[in-house]
């Protein structure tokens, strides 16, 4: 079976290492850039912390981040508060189901500032949490042309990271005559699932919204040994 994960770097890079440490043969193709967006930075004394749901806020996130560095940070995963530890934030709190199982485990009273990209899920803070959102990031598309000939041969596996991804795989395969019926999705969740629309092989869904989940899911189905790092090679 051939493995290909469509993630931009710097994750895509992440993504691959993990797979290759666990001795799974993976190509990538960074399907899509993330590129910063301009933003303007409330008056920091107005929140309790910092809401992110993506290593691209901090990594992309630009100099207004400076004027945060003393709000603690409600990371959605481990790779996200890794990345906001390392540019020098203190962590309050690692989720590892999805930005909203993190924003429900938040008591209140607590104002918090959600850094996020363009393409972002609906958030339904509880009881004594609110949050101001600010756009940090988006998602530049590119074409899927140097992974064609891998998709053609059929018995292809594909990871999806993002509803945007899938959405506009999708798109391209039907932009190069690809045979969905000859690739299966393996998806981080059911909304990026349910973006790449009908028609394929199969579509399978980690059982957590983590990239570890997915790369269990993605080892299970090629039929590897449970035995995956939990990190990538290299990381701290």
């Amino acid at each position: 079976m051939q493995v290909l994960a469509l993630r931009p770097e710097p994750g895509l890079a992440a993504t691959i290492a993990r797979a290759r440490a666990g001795g799974l043969e993976i190509a990538g193709c960074a399907l899509s850039a993330i590129e910063s967006v301009t933003w303007d930075c409330p008056d920091p004394a107005g929140f309790d912390g910092l809401l992110i749901g993506s290593a691209n806020a901090i990594l992309h996130g630009g100099p207004n981040l400076a004027r945060l560095m003393d709000k603690p940070v409600f990371a959605v995963g481990e790779a996200t508060a890794a990345a906001a530890r390392a540019a020098g934030f203190k962590i309050a709190m690692t989720g590892s189901g999805g930005l909203q199982g993190v924003l429900d485990a938040i008591t209140g009273p607590r104002h918090l500032l959600r850094i996020a990209g363009e393409e972002r899920i609906v958030l339904y803070p509880p009881g004594g949490v609110t949050f101001a959102e600010v756009v940090a990031y988006r998602s530049i598309a590119r074409p899927l042309d140097p992974a064609a000939a891998l998709l053609a041969g059929g018995d292809a596996l594909v990871l999806l990271h993002s509803a945007a991804t899938a959405a506009h795989f999708a798109e391209e395969c039907e932009r190069l005559g690809l045979p969905r019926g000859a690739i299966a999705l393996a998806a981080l969740g059911p909304r990026i699932a349910a973006a790449a629309g009908a028609g394929w092989a199969a579509v399978h869904t980690a059982a957590q919204p983590d990239e570890a989940s997915l790369m269990q899911l993605v080892f299970d189905l090629c039929g590897k040994p449970r035995s995956i790092p939990a990190k990538p090679p290299g990381a701290a």
